[in-house]
Protein backbone atom coordinates (compact mmCIF):
# COMPACT_ATOMS: atom_id res chain seq x y z
CA UNK A 1 0.00 0.00 0.00
CA UNK A 2 1.29 3.44 -0.93
CA UNK A 3 1.51 5.77 2.07
CA UNK A 4 3.96 8.50 1.07
CA UNK A 5 5.57 10.26 -1.86
CA UNK A 6 9.01 11.79 -1.37
CA UNK A 7 10.36 14.46 -3.69
CA UNK A 8 13.83 15.76 -4.31
CA UNK A 9 13.83 19.55 -4.78
CA UNK A 10 16.40 20.79 -7.32
CA UNK A 11 15.62 19.36 -10.76
CA UNK A 12 12.52 17.53 -9.49
CA UNK A 13 10.11 20.16 -8.23
CA UNK A 14 11.69 22.74 -10.52
CA UNK A 15 14.37 22.67 -13.22
CA UNK A 16 17.12 24.62 -11.49
CA UNK A 17 20.02 22.80 -13.16
CA UNK A 18 20.84 25.38 -15.87
CA UNK A 19 20.99 28.09 -13.21
CA UNK A 20 23.18 26.00 -10.90
CA UNK A 21 25.56 25.29 -13.79
CA UNK A 22 25.78 28.98 -14.69
CA UNK A 23 26.36 30.16 -11.13
CA UNK A 24 29.02 27.51 -10.49
CA UNK A 25 30.80 28.64 -13.66
CA UNK A 26 30.71 32.24 -12.46
CA UNK A 27 31.80 31.45 -8.90
CA UNK A 28 34.76 29.33 -10.03
CA UNK A 29 36.09 32.16 -12.16
CA UNK A 30 37.43 33.55 -8.86
CA UNK A 31 40.03 30.76 -8.86
CA UNK A 32 40.58 30.79 -12.65
CA UNK A 33 38.74 27.51 -13.03
CA UNK A 34 36.62 26.81 -16.11
CA UNK A 35 34.13 23.95 -16.11
CA UNK A 36 32.05 22.44 -18.89
CA UNK A 37 28.78 20.57 -18.71
CA UNK A 38 30.43 17.15 -18.52
CA UNK A 39 32.54 18.21 -15.54
CA UNK A 40 29.50 19.70 -13.82
CA UNK A 41 27.42 16.55 -14.30
CA UNK A 42 30.20 14.31 -12.99
CA UNK A 43 31.56 16.29 -10.06
CA UNK A 44 28.90 18.77 -8.94
CA UNK A 45 25.31 17.90 -9.87
CA UNK A 46 23.26 16.48 -7.00
CA UNK A 47 26.06 16.58 -4.43
CA UNK A 48 26.39 18.51 -1.16
CA UNK A 49 28.72 21.50 -1.20
CA UNK A 50 31.32 20.18 1.30
CA UNK A 51 31.84 17.10 -0.88
CA UNK A 52 32.01 19.24 -4.02
CA UNK A 53 34.59 21.56 -2.49
CA UNK A 54 36.81 18.71 -1.33
CA UNK A 55 36.63 17.13 -4.79
CA UNK A 56 37.09 20.07 -7.15
CA UNK A 57 39.07 22.56 -5.03
CA UNK A 58 41.60 20.38 -3.16
CA UNK A 59 44.30 23.03 -3.65
CA UNK A 60 42.43 25.49 -1.41
CA UNK A 61 41.92 25.51 2.34
CA UNK A 62 38.54 23.92 2.96
CA UNK A 63 36.98 27.06 4.47
CA UNK A 64 38.09 29.10 1.47
CA UNK A 65 36.48 26.58 -0.85
CA UNK A 66 33.26 26.69 1.17
CA UNK A 67 33.24 30.49 0.86
CA UNK A 68 33.30 30.11 -2.94
CA UNK A 69 30.40 27.67 -2.73
CA UNK A 70 28.48 30.07 -0.49
CA UNK A 71 29.07 32.86 -2.99
CA UNK A 72 27.69 30.59 -5.68
CA UNK A 73 24.55 29.91 -3.64
CA UNK A 74 24.04 33.64 -3.07
CA UNK A 75 24.22 34.19 -6.84
CA UNK A 76 21.73 31.37 -7.34
CA UNK A 77 19.21 32.91 -4.95
CA UNK A 78 19.61 36.34 -6.53
CA UNK A 79 18.86 34.93 -9.98
CA UNK A 80 16.21 32.37 -9.08
CA UNK A 81 13.21 34.51 -8.24
CA UNK A 82 11.27 33.34 -11.29
CA UNK A 83 11.55 29.59 -10.82
CA UNK A 84 8.73 27.55 -12.34
CA UNK A 85 7.20 24.30 -11.10
CA UNK A 86 8.07 21.26 -13.21
CA UNK A 87 5.24 20.41 -15.66
CA UNK A 88 2.61 18.20 -14.06
CA UNK A 89 3.73 18.94 -10.50
CA UNK A 90 0.44 20.60 -9.61
CA UNK A 91 -1.40 17.52 -10.84
CA UNK A 92 0.57 15.04 -8.77
CA UNK A 93 0.41 17.23 -5.67
CA UNK A 94 -3.38 17.39 -6.03
CA UNK A 95 -3.50 13.62 -6.55
CA UNK A 96 -1.35 13.04 -3.47
CA UNK A 97 -3.70 15.16 -1.39
CA UNK A 98 -6.75 13.42 -2.83
CA UNK A 99 -5.25 10.04 -1.93
CA UNK A 100 -4.43 11.34 1.56
CA UNK A 101 -0.78 10.40 1.21
CA UNK A 102 2.01 11.86 3.24
CA UNK A 103 4.71 13.78 1.41
CA UNK A 104 8.09 15.31 2.07
CA UNK A 105 10.97 17.03 0.37
CA UNK A 106 14.37 15.36 0.74
CA UNK A 107 17.17 17.56 -0.53
CA UNK A 108 20.92 18.06 -0.66
CA UNK A 109 20.33 21.80 -1.11
CA UNK A 110 21.61 24.09 1.65
CA UNK A 111 18.82 25.04 4.02
CA UNK A 112 18.75 28.66 2.87
CA UNK A 113 18.39 27.54 -0.74
CA UNK A 114 15.65 25.05 0.10
CA UNK A 115 13.64 27.71 1.92
CA UNK A 116 14.17 30.16 -0.93
CA UNK A 117 13.08 27.70 -3.62
CA UNK A 118 9.97 26.50 -1.79
CA UNK A 119 8.94 30.10 -1.22
CA UNK A 120 9.64 31.06 -4.84
CA UNK A 121 7.50 28.12 -6.00
CA UNK A 122 4.80 28.85 -3.39
CA UNK A 123 5.19 25.33 -2.01
CA UNK A 124 6.23 26.13 1.54
CA UNK A 125 2.83 25.18 2.96
CA UNK A 126 2.51 22.04 0.83
CA UNK A 127 5.37 20.15 2.46
CA UNK A 128 5.18 19.87 6.26
CA UNK A 129 8.43 17.92 6.26
CA UNK A 130 11.65 19.06 4.57
CA UNK A 131 14.67 16.84 5.23
CA UNK A 132 17.99 18.61 4.68
CA UNK A 133 21.11 16.58 3.99
CA UNK A 134 23.14 19.13 5.95
CA UNK A 135 21.28 18.00 9.08
CA UNK A 136 22.11 14.33 8.46
CA UNK A 137 25.25 12.32 9.25
CA UNK A 138 25.80 12.17 5.47
CA UNK A 139 24.09 13.58 2.39
CA UNK A 140 23.02 11.86 -0.80
CA UNK A 141 24.17 9.42 -2.24
CA UNK A 142 24.13 8.07 1.32
CA UNK A 143 20.64 6.76 2.19
CA UNK A 144 20.56 8.71 5.49
CA UNK A 145 18.33 11.60 4.26
CA UNK A 146 15.68 9.22 2.90
CA UNK A 147 15.87 6.97 5.93
CA UNK A 148 15.28 10.02 8.11
CA UNK A 149 12.24 10.99 6.02
CA UNK A 150 10.78 7.50 6.36
CA UNK A 151 11.40 7.49 10.10
CA UNK A 152 9.78 10.89 10.62
CA UNK A 153 6.76 9.95 8.53
CA UNK A 154 6.63 6.50 10.18
CA UNK A 155 6.46 4.85 6.76
CA UNK A 156 8.11 1.64 5.60
CA UNK A 157 10.26 1.95 2.44
CA UNK A 158 8.04 -0.46 0.50
CA UNK A 159 5.12 1.92 1.10
CA UNK A 160 6.80 4.96 -0.45
CA UNK A 161 7.78 6.34 -3.85
CA UNK A 162 10.66 8.75 -4.45
CA UNK A 163 11.24 11.08 -7.39
CA UNK A 164 14.85 12.03 -8.09
CA UNK A 165 16.72 13.73 -10.96
CA UNK A 166 20.37 12.97 -10.13
CA UNK A 167 22.35 9.74 -9.84
CA UNK A 168 23.36 10.61 -6.28
CA UNK A 169 19.74 11.21 -5.29
CA UNK A 170 18.53 8.06 -7.01
CA UNK A 171 21.19 6.02 -5.26
CA UNK A 172 20.24 7.53 -1.90
CA UNK A 173 16.54 6.72 -2.27
CA UNK A 174 17.04 3.30 -3.85
CA UNK A 175 19.57 2.26 -1.21
CA UNK A 176 17.00 3.21 1.42
CA UNK A 177 14.73 0.61 -0.19
CA UNK A 178 12.32 3.06 -1.84
CA UNK A 179 10.75 2.54 -5.29
CA UNK A 180 12.56 5.33 -7.12
CA UNK A 181 11.45 7.00 -10.35
CA UNK A 182 14.03 9.11 -12.17
CA UNK A 183 13.17 12.54 -13.55
CA UNK A 184 15.27 13.31 -16.63
CA UNK A 185 15.38 17.09 -16.26
CA UNK A 186 19.09 16.93 -15.48
CA UNK A 187 20.57 13.54 -16.39
CA UNK A 188 19.94 10.93 -19.05
CA UNK A 189 17.59 7.98 -18.46
CA UNK A 190 20.54 5.58 -18.61
CA UNK A 191 22.44 7.48 -15.92
CA UNK A 192 19.44 7.37 -13.62
CA UNK A 193 18.57 3.72 -14.17
CA UNK A 194 22.22 2.77 -13.76
CA UNK A 195 22.08 4.50 -10.35
CA UNK A 196 19.01 2.51 -9.30
CA UNK A 197 15.91 4.18 -10.75
CA UNK A 198 13.26 1.61 -11.66
CA UNK A 199 12.27 3.71 -14.67
CA UNK A 200 12.26 7.37 -15.72
CA UNK A 201 9.93 10.18 -16.76
CA UNK A 202 10.56 13.54 -18.43
CA UNK A 203 8.20 15.27 -16.01
CA UNK A 204 5.00 14.65 -14.04
CA UNK A 205 2.77 14.73 -17.12
CA UNK A 206 4.16 11.37 -18.32
CA UNK A 207 1.45 8.87 -19.28
CA UNK A 208 3.50 6.01 -17.86
CA UNK A 209 3.53 7.69 -14.45
CA UNK A 210 -0.24 8.06 -14.30
CA UNK A 211 -0.79 4.53 -15.55
CA UNK A 212 1.47 3.35 -12.72
CA UNK A 213 -0.22 5.49 -10.07
CA UNK A 214 -3.57 3.97 -10.99
CA UNK A 215 -2.17 0.58 -10.00
CA UNK A 216 -1.03 1.71 -6.55
CA UNK A 217 -3.91 4.00 -5.56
Amino acid sequence: MLNAILFDLDGTLTNTDPLHFQTWQEALEAVDMTIDREFYDRHISGRVNPAIVKDILPQLPFEEGLAIAEDKEKRFREMGAKLQRLPGLDKILAWTQQQQLQQAVVTNAPGENAEFMLNALDLQKIFPLVVLAEDMPAGKPDPAPYQAALDQLQVQPENAIAFEDSPSGVKSAATAGIYTIGVTSTHSPDNLTDAGAVWTIDDFTATRLWDYLETVS
